[in-house]
């Protein structure tokens, strides 16, 4: 008989594959990155990468945020852990553990809103407004195709072009947020379960370079935690054509691709190879690491 454990777990796979299946179409480089390892007989196909993590962004205004967001995965198992607090970018976040250890963890942003110029919030509020209630509450969440349209769908209005550029020079991170909603920012692919030769991020990053994809150099292509045991990189967003209000256009960032690393635990050390699970690997994420990340969107690493 099925449980409704085991029904929300098949709820939450229909809103994964949703999530995954829209983004590889948005974001070219994926499809090239997983064509080229299967090419280079690192994977057979694209079910033999792990999902290291998937990242959200959002607005923080009462109706929405975090909080809102967060009641989807809450309901499928996921467990809310660390809180980051990113001063510079006036953002909050928070990562989630998923209920199997075959399904990515969460990792979901909010921008500080009531930290921004007046002009700022009241652009957003022009738009966030129009949402007068928590959109979550109405959600019937155990119909997975229901929270896969929503997590598709605008919530406001399409901005103004004008708007976008006046987001953008205080905080990128607004702007991109206020034109794409809740699209799926980035997915991650775990590196360490790779093949011998690229199984590190170091290694792969050559790989990802040789068939020419462009990385983030902020902080440097390789993000290290301090502790050594998180290491990271990721692509720069590759430009979209935006269509804005009134038929106007402009090249904006889309998103990216994340590639993680996470050494095993030191009090694991003597395990083979083949019995290392994720439960004995470093977990969680890394403020530093992250902070040099989130500039993956971002103009600097852009029009580089």
């Amino acid at each position: 008989m099925e449980t409704a454990s085991s029904k929300r777990l098949e709820t939450l796979d229909i809103v994964l594959n949703g999530l995954m299946s829209r983004y590889s179409d948005r974001v070219p480089d994926v499809k090239i990155i997983i064509n080229a390892m299967i090419e280079a007989h690192i994977i057979g196909d694209a079910t033999d990468i792990e999902n290291d993590h998937i990242a959200f962004r959002t607005m923080g205004v009462p109706q929405l945020g975090v909080q809102s967001f967060e009641k989807i995965f809450l309901h499928y198992g996921y467990q809310k852990r660390e809180h980051y607090f990113f001063e510079g970018k006036k953002l909050d976040a928070w990562w989630y553990s998923p209920p199997k250890e075959t399904d990515p963890r969460i990792f979901v942003s909010e921008l500080r809103v009531g930290d921004l110029s007046e002009e700022s919030q009241r652009i957003i509020k022009s738009y966030t407004d129009e949402v007068t209630a928590d959109p979550a509450d109405s959600l019937d969440l155990d119909n997975g195709l229901e929270v896969d349209d929503f997590l598709h769908k605008p919530l406001w209005r399409t901005p103004s072009l004008a708007d976008y550029q006046t987001l953008l020079k205080e905080s990128e991170y607004a702007a991109w947020v206020i034109y794409n909603r809740y699209y799926l920012n980035h997915f991650t692919i775990s590196v360490h379960n790779l093949p011998e030769g690229y199984n590190t991020v170091a290694d792969f990053n050559q790989f990802l370079e040789g068939i020419g994809i462009k990385l983030n150099t902020s902080g440097g292509k390789i993000k290290t935690s301090p502790d050594g045991g998180l290491i990271q990189s990721s692509t720069v967003a590759e430009m979209i054509e935006a269509q804005f209000a009134n038929n106007e256009t402009m090249q904006i960032s889309g998103s990216y691709v994340e590639f993680a690393e996470r050494k095993v635990l030191p009090e694991f050390s003597d395990l083979p190879q083949g019995k290392i699970l994720r439960k004995h690997r470093r977990d969680g994420f890394e403020a530093a690491n992250a902070d040099k990340i989130f500039e993956s969107t971002y103009t600097t690493q852009t029009l580089r």
